[in-house]
């Protein structure tokens, strides 16, 4: 597009040293008043000074210096740029001054830049706290500034507030004063050199529990009013993790407090701004009888995730978007370091393979995805990159480099890394720089293949003995959702072997640079089976041949929960490229009939879930069900509906995953006894367990009718507990019934549901066929409502692709395509394209396998 080729960065004409802002909030009327007075460094003469502002009036600006006092009444702002510019009567002089400016703005109901957010006191009144989110480029809309990256500078922030409200920034109070009879100024220390994207301030009515850690850093973890010990696994997992991290990276953390707080309306999960991280409830507050066992593990990856970029983002920060991934990628593969050191009980690596492997496979196998390092320009494509991408493959291939060149290596990479960056802006080569230099290894050579290309590889495997020598031949090349290669990539693939002579350990590590490659391995027997990419390190699919299969799959039980998990993905996967038959993988599936451990069920559920949305425009959608109900039962009796004692930490994980399966397939006894325990406790009788609630109110929405989902809008309005409310939200439209199916799309769009969840509301319809369809009408009816809600936001995008991926014919596929050339979503554009794609995937694999697929039920069942 036209506009983002033109798209070019601030001048460094002039450049700030430090902000001095203050603020004054009205929180009835919804807008601010500010002043700021900012030191800056003019490096070249110009009459004109351009900075970053959007929604923003400044009315006063003034230049001053040594020798220089200069009124600027000529300011234009360019909407599009998101800038504006002062023109000065003469030329500013090279050398130090001041920028002074007055200014105000709005209060928005955005969820970006400087925001409202409504709540409710403990006594039932509605009030609105003001809080801030300025990723990715929203801190130019509560003040002008040079809002990019690397145009650091420090911070002196003032706010003044209502004396009754907690007033917080990224650092600790400098001092308090009384500005008028119920006003108070707060006046906060300068914070160190950082950018604008990373600062912060809050206004609202919060309690907070703390902890002063060993290092003398205060950690508060601030809740909505009355709700402290919700704080509290927070912050254990908090005080925990910020010594790790300085042990881990042997770099302190520069701060003198660490505030967590919980926001009421947030429209991602987490930011993690230096000093004071901002969540979503879900994802900092844990209720000891509300919360599940799932809803706990994602509090601690989030809190883990937020402070590892208090060193990877805030401390040395990418120099521009298109490095995202060096803040993203890393604080995604830290954070189970950190949850693995914090709840060892958790099995986190294990999880890490449907969580983010797997995730990052699927999305990078799209010929619309996009290279880890993505170039980046106008600020609408930087949502877009804010993906599993960034995140997911970047923590993939930054934990395949940690295995290649070692932990000490890496650890020491790291630490020289942040210590030589610190403070300021680094590139990817920088990193590989760090690292290479610590492992004497050809880091940059090999990672740029990863991290400059889009896709992986899949390594095509055969195997020949020769005497006791297992001789493996290996080829090379992009995989793809869609088995079509249109693009000659080659990677530097680390490639680690293990074999049935020892199943837990790694028995050859070489590196594949080339497109095809012969392995010798010593003293295999003739009868051992071969596994490539034990652990499922490498960021790449394996295709075994036929023999090699055959060999292996009596050994699955051998092979650790992730090779298991690997084994059957891979297939998979192929089966939808077409390079096999799904049938192929229903044949696997007995191998898995005694499989327990929850991450495995967690990935053939995924996929038996994505086969039944193909399945659903065929007329053997029955067949299917009782096919998977005969798949899931066994494991279902044996777990029961009731947690045991001394259960670990994945036994009522893999139990609601078991039981929601069964109950939504129409078991008659499961059904039957998710219906007795949602009456029982909607009546008042007996609760229904944390860990099993998703699971009984997916069951009785999607068995329910009217009367049902009045009872489950009953529930949602009584409760004060945010994750009670996402549970009951993301279930409600579970139905296949016309009449249900609209309640829930016109209940999505009330004010009783937050912006922040409308579109989890409106696409926990999408399950049917018809829900699917409704959906999307609904979504296209109100498009102009929607769009102005999410507009520049990854909410947006993910209301795209839940809506539209899953269609499955020709009709769908080009009625979405029309409608988004009609309605242009600048960032959203790739969404699009890939959600698209999805759809002729799936027109393709139906058409293609659907006989086959028929035949294998008839034959089965």
């Amino acid at each position: 597009m036209e506009d983002k080729k033109a798209f070019k960065r601030l001048s460094k004409s002039v450049q700030p040293t430090n902000y001095n802002i203050m603020l004054k909030p009205d929180l009835s009327k919804f807008t601010f008043t500010g002043t700021s007075t900012v030191d800056v460094e003019v490096k070249r003469e110009s009459k004109k000074l351009t900075i970053n502002s959007v929604d923003i009036t400044v009315s006063t600006v003034k230049f001053s210096s040594a020798d220089q006092a200069l009124d600027s009444t000529d300011i234009t702002y360019n909407k599009d740029d998101e800038t504006v510019t002062f023109k000065f009567g003469e030329t500013l002089k090279l050398g130090s001054g001041q920028l002074h400016l007055v200014f105000d703005g709005e209060l928005n109901d955005k969820m970006k830049g400087f925001y409202r957010s409504k709540y409710t006191t403990p006594d039932k009144e509605e009030r609105y706290c003001a809080v801030t989110q300025f990723e990715a480029t929203d801190a130019r809309r509560a003040f002008p500034c040079w809002d990019e990256p690397a145009v650091k500078a420090t911070f002196e922030i003032t706010i003044i507030a209502p004396k009754d409200r907690v007033v917080l920034s990224n650092m600790d109070v400098s001092s308090t004063s009384d500005e008028e009879e119920s006003l108070q100024k707060v006046i906060f220390n300068k914070t160190p050199i950082m950018s604008t994207y990373l600062v912060a301030f809050i206004i609202g009515e919060f309690d907070y529990i703390e902890e002063i850690i060993s290092n003398g850093v205060i950690i508060r973890v601030y809740t909505p009013l009355g709700k402290t010990e919700q704080g509290e696994f927070a912050l254990k997992i908090a005080a925990k993790t910020i010594p790790y991290y300085e042990e881990y990276f042997k770099v302190k953390y520069p701060l003198p407090k660490m505030d967590l707080i919980a926001i009421p309306d947030f429209a991602a999960g987490a930011m993690e701004n230096w000093g004071l991280v901002t969540y979503r409830e879900t994802a900092l507050l844990v209720d000891s009888k509300e919360s599940s066992a799932a809803a706990k593990q994602w509090v601690a990856l989030v809190v883990g995730h937020e402070i590892a970029h208090q060193w990877f983002g805030n401390l040395t920060t990418m120099e521009w978007w298109t490095h995202l991934w060096l803040n993203e990628g890393f604080a995604t593969f830290v954070e189970y370091l950190c949850v693995d050191f914090c709840c060892p009980e958790y099995n986190i690596w294990t999880q890490f393979a449907t969580a983010d492997f797997t995730r990052a496979l699927s999305l990078d196998a799209l010929h619309n995805s996009h290279p880890i390092e993505v170039p980046v320009g106008h600020p609408s494509e930087i949502d877009e990159i804010f993906d599993a991408i960034s995140y997911s493959k970047g923590a993939c291939v930054i934990r395949m480099l940690n295995d290649y060149i070692g932990e000490e290596a890496f650890k020491l990479g790291l630490n020289t890394y942040l210590t030589e960056m610190q403070y300021r802006n680094a590139t990817t080569e920088d990193l590989w720089y760090h690292l290479e230099k610590a492992s004497k290894k050809p880091v940059a050579q090999i990672m740029t293949t990863w991290t400059s290309q889009m896709g992986f590889p899949v390594l095509s495997v055969s195997s020949e003995q020769i005497d006791s020598k297992r001789v493996l031949k290996i080829s090379q090349k992009r995989f793809t959702a869609d088995g079509v290669v249109d693009q000659d990539y080659k990677w530097a693939v680390p490639i680690n072997i293990t074999t049935s002579t020892n199943p837990q350990k790694v028995q050859h590590t070489v590196l594949m640079s080339d497109p095809e490659m012969v392995i010798f391995i010593e003293n295999v027997p003739k009868d051992a089976w071969v596994k490539i990419n034990p652990g499922q390190i490498g960021f790449y699919r394996t295709c075994y041949s036929a023999e090699m299969i055959k060999d292996l799959i009596p050994g699955i039980s051998q092979l650790s929960p992730v090779d298991r998990l690997g084994v059957e993905n891979d297939l998979f996967a192929l089966a939808v490229a077409g390079d096999c038959n799904t049938t192929d993988f229903f044949d696997i599936l007995s191998g898995y009939r005694n499989e327990e451990n929850y991450t495995v069920w967690n990935d053939l559920d995924s996929h038996l879930s994505t086969l039944s949305i193909i399945i659903q425009n065929t007329d053997y959608l029955d067949a299917f069900k009782k096919f998977v109900l005969a798949l899931y039962k066994p494991l279902g009796d044996k777990l029961g509906w009731d947690a045991q004692p001394e259960e670990d930490h994945s036994t009522p994980l893999l139990r609601s995953l078991v039981i929601n399966r069964l109950g939504k397939y129409g078991d008659e006894a499961t059904v039957a006894e998710a219906q007795r325990r949602f009456k029982a406790h909607v009546n008042g009788e007996s609760d229904i367990d944390a860990n099993l609630r998703n699971a009984v109110y997916s069951i009785v929405a999607c068995h329910g009718n009217e009367e049902t989902f009045d009872e489950m809008i009953k529930l949602y309005r009584n409760t004060t507990h945010m994750e009670e409310q996402c549970r009951l939200m993301r279930c409600i439209g579970a139905s296949d019934k016309k009449e249900l199916i609209e309640k829930t799309l016109a209940f999505a769009m009330t004010d009783e549901v937050r912006a922040q969840d409308t579109v989890f509301t409106l696409t926990s319809t999408v399950g049917s066929l018809i829900g699917r369809k409704m959906t999307w009408q609904f979504i296209k009816d109100n498009w102009e409502e929607l769009h102005k809600r999410y507009a520049g936001g990854f909410l947006l995008s993910r209301l795209i692709m839940r809506s539209t991926e899953d269609f499955a014919t020709e009709e769908d596929a080009k009625d979405v395509e029309a409608f988004f050339e009609a309605h242009k979503v600048p960032s959203g554009e790739r969404t699009v394209k890939q959600s698209i794609e999805n759809i002729h995937l799936n027109i393709g694999w139906l058409k293609r396998d659907q006989e086959n697929i028929s035949q294998w039920l008839q034959k089965n069942l």
